[in-house]
């Protein structure tokens, strides 16, 4: 069942605490984020450097006038591919409560259609291999299992 009441938008900085809530919202992201009030200013700065780089797009789905899903899109450049663009998608997380309606669908939907209008040749993304619904999820939308990612964290 789709949600049609969700508008997607630019994500703004008063937007910041409900996107970082859903990246916390699972066993991984608990781990990894600082979910306080008031959130601390790392965030902020963060956002702001997203919001300037040209080649980054964080958008939030918003419903009956709340954050309900956000995704990141990342352009990147390449000399690869003969020169090929590449759409990333990032950070894709909906409500706990809101899911199952269609959000990420949506948000997937229209980082797909925004890539393609930048002259993406591709989209990929990456999740975690202990997201299995996140990996069903992405393979009823088009996605295939193609790489194997790897993390040296610092």
């Amino acid at each position: 069942m789709n949600d049609k009441s969700v508008t997607i938008r630019p994500a703004r900085r008063e937007d910041v605490p409900a996107m970082i809530a859903m990246l916390a919202d699972d066993h991984l992201g608990r781990a990894r984020e600082r979910l306080e009030d008031p959130l601390p200013q790392v965030y902020y700065a963060a956002f702001e450097r997203v919001e300037r780089d040209p080649n980054l797009t964080l958008v939030v789905a918003e419903s009956e006038g709340r954050v309900v899903g956000c995704l990141q899109l990342a352009v990147l450049p390449g000399i690869s591919s003969q020169g090929g663009i590449r759409g990333l998608l990032e950070d894709v997380r909906v409500a706990s409560d809101c899911r199952s309606r269609g959000i990420g669908e949506q948000l997937v939907q229209w980082a797909v259609s925004e890539a393609k209008a930048r002259g993406c040749i591709l989209v990929e993304l990456l999740t975690h291999a202990s997201r299995v619904d996140a990996q069903r999820f992405y393979t009823r939308l088009g996605f295939t299992a193609s790489h194997v990612g790897m993390t040296v964290r610092f």
